[in-house]
């Protein structure tokens, strides 16, 4: 008995992704995509060029980290495989709660900056 290779593996995971995975899914996941490589920039910027004004760099730093945390738990309660965790809470629930802790979290971070 062989183990898949590595390919079968990818490809096996993209195809049960792209027709098992719900379209809100799909888009908070190219959200979580998009702050990650934000983040990863900002890193790599950090690493070549230096962290002067530190203050901006720690404040855009770690507004990419807590907007990647809350886009998870974002998708953590629409996910419908989660309706029995997340039973109370409906989807636009989810959202309100995700617009009102971002607002919150942009507020220290202008408040961070200075």
């Amino acid at each position: 008995m062989s183990s898949p290779s590595i390919c079968e593996v990818g490809s096996r995971l993209i195809q049960e992704y792209t027709t098992k995975t719900p379209q809100k899914l799909k888009l908070i996941d190219a959200y979580l995509g998009y702050i990650m490589v934000t983040g990863i920039i900002q890193f790599v910027y950090c690493c070549l060029v230096g962290t002067f004004p530190f203050n901006s760099f720690l404040s855009g730093f770690i507004s990419t980290v807590a907007s990647f945390v809350l886009g998870v738990c974002l998708r953590i309660q629409v996910n419908p495989a989660n309706n029995i965790v997340f039973k109370d809470i409906s989807v636009e629930r989810a959202f309100a709660d995700f617009i009102f802790a971002h607002g919150v979290l942009h507020l220290v971070v202008l408040n961070f900056i200075g």
